[in-house]
Parts: C-alpha cells; sequence; structure tokens
C-alpha cells in the first residue's frame, strides 16, 4: 500500500511517501481504506523527536493520528459495524491507504470527508475535557487557544450544551473563534482584565487547549482548580488542574460528537486541505502553531 513514513526523526521533510506493509485489524479494532487523515500538534510533536522520552515509537513511522473511510476488515470481538460503513476515528498510522482504527464511529452525512478527517483526535479530547468540568448549561466557560482544533471543537461543543463561552485567541483568530459562538479575547497578559470586561458576571469554568503557561490565571478566574481542566499544560498538578490525555474514552466520546455533528451543533473545522504527497507542507502548516481548526491531508 501507499503511504507516508519517516524512517528518522526530524523536519518536516522525513516524510516520504512510499509503499509500506498493509496493516490489520486486531481483536476490538477495524481496518479502514482511508479517503482523509489530518494531521494534530500531536503528530507533529512525534515526528520531530519531541515525544520520544514517552512515546515509543519503531521506525519506519506511519504518521496519523485519526482518519476516515470505509470499513474494509473487522477485528475479533467488534460489533456494531460491518464491512462497507464509512467511519471515522482514531487511527494508528493514518496516512496510509489502510489504517486501523482504535475507536470510531459512523460519519454523520452532514460531514465532508474532509471534516470527518479531522474530528477524530480533537473531539473525542474536546469531550473528556469538558466532562471534567460538569454540566456547562448557564454556565460561563473560559476556553485558552478556541482556535486550534481541539479548541474549536470545545468552542462548539459547549455552546450547543448551553454555555456562554469565552474564548481567546490572537487578534487575527477573533472573527473566527466568534463565528464559532464564543466571545474572543486576545491571550496573554492582562487575560484576567479583559475577560472581565465581556464576562463581568465571572467565569465558572475554564479549558485550557494551549498550553501557553496561563493555569495560574485560569485557576484565578473561576476561583477553583477543581473546575479547571487542561489537554496541553504539563505542570497541571502544581495548580491542582485535571489534566486529561488526548483522545480519552474516544470510544465513548465519538458517538457522541458524531450525534452533535448530525444536528448540526457541531461541525469540524478545516483550515487548508493537502494530497498525501504533500504531507510534509501540511505538517509545517500545522507546526507553524497558527491554525485555525484542523489541517487535513486526502489520499
Amino acid at each position: 500500500m501507499r503511504a507516508a513514513r519517516f524512517h528518522e526523526y526530524g523536519d518536516p521533510d522525513v516524510l516520504v511517501v512510499e509503499e509500506a506493509p498493509e496493516p490489520h485489524a486486531g481483536p476490538g479494532q477495524v481496518r479502514v481504506r482511508v479517503a482523509a487523515t489530518s494531521v494534530n500538534p500531536f503528530d507533529v510533536k512525534v515526528r520531530a523527536g519531541r515525544l520520544a522520552a514517552v512515546v515509543r515509537v519503531t521506525f519506519p513511522v506511519v504518521p496519523g493520528s485519526d482518519a476516515t473511510g470505509v470499513v474494509d476488515e473487522v477485528g475479533e470481538g467488534v460489533t456494531g459495524v460491518s464491512v462497507g460503513d464509512t467511519v471515522f476515528g482514531l487511527a494508528r498510522g493514518g496516512a496510509a491507504e489502510l489504517a486501523v482504527l482504535t475507536a470510531w464511529a459512523a460519519v454523520p452525512a452532514a460531514w465532508s470527508t474532509e471534516q470527518a478527517a479531522a474530528a477524530g483526535l480533537v473531539s473525542a479530547t474536546a469531550l473528556a475535557g469538558l466532562a471534567v468540568l460538569g454540566d456547562l448549561a448557564g454556565r460561563t466557560l473560559l476556553v485558552e487557544g478556541a482556535g486550534g482544533g481541539v479548541g474549536s471543537a470545545a468552542v462548539e461543543i459547549a455552546v450547543a450544551r448551553g454555555a456562554t463561552v469565552v474564548g481567546t485567541a490572537s487578534e487575527a483568530g477573533h472573527a473566527f473563534v466568534r463565528s464559532l459562538g464564543a466571545v474572543p479575547v486576545t491571550y496573554g497578559h492582562g487575560l484576567a482584565e479583559r475577560v472581565a470586561a465581556v464576562a463581568p458576571q465571572g467565569v465558572d469554568a475554564a479549558f485550557d487547549t494551549a498550553g501557553s503557561g496561563s493555569l495560574a490565571d485560569l485557576v484565578a478566574l473561576v476561583g477553583d482548580p477543581s473546575r479547571v481542566s487542561t489537554v496541553a499544560s504539563s505542570d497541571a498538578a502544581a495548580h491542582g488542574v485535571t489534566m486529561v490525555q488526548g483522545g480519552a474514552d474516544a470510544a465513548a466520546h465519538l458517538p457522541a460528537a458524531a450525534a452533535l455533528g448530525a444536528t448540526g451543533a457541531y461541525t469540524p473545522r478545516v483550515e487548508a486541505v493537502y494530497p498525501l504527497e504533500r504531507i510534509a507542507q501540511a505538517h509545517a502548516h500545522v507546526a507553524a502553531g497558527r491554525t485555525r481548526g484542523k489541517v487535513v491531508v486526502t489520499l
């Protein structure tokens, strides 16, 4: 099969498109014929070797932690899905013609292929981070990093659940954050004052998706570290904040994301689409750190 792989850690140009062995679905897994995958910051960090101490790999590595496509192989013990179903979810080696999914859900009819490719890891991560904060209906939520993949998903989902959302972003990203249904504020020094100006009633909970060193400020704004969650800050424990692993409980969260997608309450946001042959450029795009939504790679 055709796949993108890297044989060593390095810059995006270590990625090459070449022939690779076909994977097969193990117990509790399905295999899909991939239509598209996406590039997450996690994928960029793994390729660059920045997670080498905690994420063990065997070279050559096929990147891609989510994918969408048609199921063509069902592993032992799997129920509720059949060969021929179109699904999206968390992948092992999504940037290939065939990939194994470890968690999945049916693609809502309202989503394009590119949107389905963008949804897997970010929607599961957003839902896991929001779950820590409890019922958000009628409450005010601050999302740090509202323009990114996880942040934009969290904003839309929280709004759909009845929350008033304040989202941090650069000035250039304010229009995008506003389009998601949030009130935008600029991140960085002076955050508390800017949030107070748009949310004078206060903030009930905060979700950090940016890892920009703002946890102390978020705890101060909310007043209770138990009402702050993060998926991006390694110093969470020092602040008493709950750290959520990316894609936690994906088997439960992905069907929830699909249900929201089916009603139009959650639409994965795609900033750019690249063909597999340009996956190095897709990785460079994400590594630049200014993505609004997701970068997708099609096969």
